[in-house]
Order: C-alpha cells, then structure tokens, then sequence
C-alpha cells in the first residue's frame, strides 16, 4: 500500500544544505536523489517489515508563506505492506531529518557568537541529518575512514549490491549486521574494493552488532571504541547521526581547518562555549567548508 503523509517542519528550514547533505552521502541502490524533483528515496527497514521512503521536498522549496504559526509540511509517500509500519517509518524520518528540531532554539543561542553568528544569518534553521538505521550509518562511516565521501558511498553501493535484499520501488534494504558476519573479510574486501583492515573492521562491528551491540546500550561507546579499527572520531561522528546534540569530532580535519586550530584539543577548547549543542555548531562549520553559498538556504 501507498501512504502519502504531511509531517510538519518548524520554520525556519535551511533547505539547500540538506538536500546537498543527502545528494553527496546517497549510497547507490538503498538511496536514489532526484535534484530536479528535489525528491529523496530510501529504504526505511522497522520491526514491522521494510519500506520504500520518498520525501517531497518541493514544498519547502516554494516561497515561505507562514501557515499553522510558521510550521510548514514535508510530503513523504511510503510503500508499506501494512498500516503498522506507518507510525515507526514516521518516527525515523522524523530523526533522519531532524524534523523535532526547533532551529529558533539553537539559532538565538548561536547568533552572538563571533564563530556560528554570521553562519547562522547564513542558514537559518540547519538541520543535523540523522540516519533511519544506525548499522547503516555506522558501516558507513568505517568505509568513510580517510577517503572521499564519495569513494564511501560507491563502497557502500557495492555491500548494497551484493548484500543487501530486494526493497519496495526497486531499491535493495542495506545488509544486516547478521549477514555481514558471516563473510569473510578476504571477501568484503574484493568486493567492496577497500582495504583488508576496513574488511576485518567491518565484519567485527557486523558481529558485534548480531551479538546486540546498539545506541540504546549504556556501554555503547566504550564497546564501539572496543573494537578493532574503530577509533574516537568514528564513535563522535555516529554519536552526531544517531541524535547526540553535544557530539563533537574533534579529530576531524574540515573541522580542524574550519576553526584554524592545529590539533583535536584546540578544537575541543575552542567549542566549550558550544555545549549542549556543539552537533549543531560542527555541522554549521562543515557547511560553510563543504556546501555553503548564500543562495543554497531556503
């Protein structure tokens, strides 16, 4: 069945880093990004079974016209089997989009900083993308691990191609941490095309997700550090996707050079004012390093 929702979004919304955010992580044959429609699809995989995921974002996209007290709508269609996936796939989109965000709240606590002040006037309203899966975003950050984002994506096409099932609208689910266990790492890495120590990683973070390795966990962090080639910035970047406010990369270059400071400790100094929210304040500075142009918010 297809389902067509409306899910609200508190103005305002900065639109064009989304979207950019979405087009340059797409990983091939679990996402699909039309630029022209302005249209997203991926594969939302819940408890109830998996569903094909389309968000519209071509009502944010025409001139603001302030409706509901300065909330407008997301149009998002789901191809579900059945009504009780409805409610999770919402919930998921809701934090994939991070549409329970109120911008209005972070942006006043940003707007007299020297550093996020003229990047907020900027991009009013940004949003730190989440993720509808963590296991997804979490391999996909170790692929990520010192190459492109691009080069990322392609590997992760390619764990979609040969792992992933068949989906609604013609996609594939991405693999489950159950399926990758079972692997061989000399096998990821001939088919993914990435090193032999990113193969051996990946299958150790497959199974210790099939053995209940999950956010929800209080160890999550230290069992995450606890694996073989998993370090501090992959453990804060999947803190930042998968919700956390106040994760902070302080190891990531873009950062690094974003804030002109030579090392992770000078970054972490300079983003004590930040807190609770330096999530928010890293994804303004990577937007103004990586997407940013003043016509790109809307």
């Amino acid at each position: 069945m297809i389902t067509t929702l409306r899910l609200p979004v508190t103005e305002p919304v900065a639109l064009g880093p989304m979207l950019a955010t979405l087009r340059s992580h797409t990983v091939p044959g679990y996402e699909h990004h039309d630029t022209e429609t302005g249209t997203h699809c991926r594969v939302v995989r819940t408890p109830g079974g998996v569903t094909h995921v389309a968000v519209r974002f071509g009502s944010l996209m025409r001139p603001r016209v302030r409706e509901d007290g300065g909330v407008r709508h997301l149009e998002v269609l789901l191809e579900t089997s059945g009504h009780r996936e409805i409610e999770e796939v919402c919930g998921a989109v809701r934090q994939w989009l991070d549409l329970a965000t109120d911008p209005a709240v972070v942006d006043s606590i940003f707007a007299s900083d020297p550093v996020l002040g003229p990047l907020v006037r900027v991009h009013p309203g940004l949003r730190v993308v989440g993720t509808t899966e963590w296991f997804a975003t979490a391999v996909s950050t170790v692929l990520g691990q010192q190459v492109s984002v691009a080069a990322a994506c392609t590997f992760g096409g390619r764990l979609v191609s040969a792992y992933g099932d068949e989906a609604p609208g013609g996609l594939r689910c991405f693999p489950t941490p159950q399926r990758l266990a079972r692997v061989d790492p000399d096998e990821l890495r001939a088919v993914i095309g990435t090193t032999r120590s990113r193969a051996r990683t990946l299958r150790g973070l497959a199974r210790a997700a099939a053995d209940g390795l999950a956010p929800t966990s209080s160890s999550f962090t230290s069992d995450l550090l606890g694996l073989p080639g998993i370090g501090p910035w992959t453990v804060e970047y999947l803190a930042l996707r998968t919700g956390n406010r106040d994760a902070y990369p302080s190891g990531d270059l873009v950062l690094r050079r974003a804030l002109n400071v030579a090392t992770a400790r000078d970054a972490v100094e300079r983003a004590e004012r930040w807190r609770p929210w330096r999530a928010c304040a890293v994804t303004h500075l990577w937007t103004q390093a990586t997407y940013s142009s003043p016509e790109s918010s809307a």
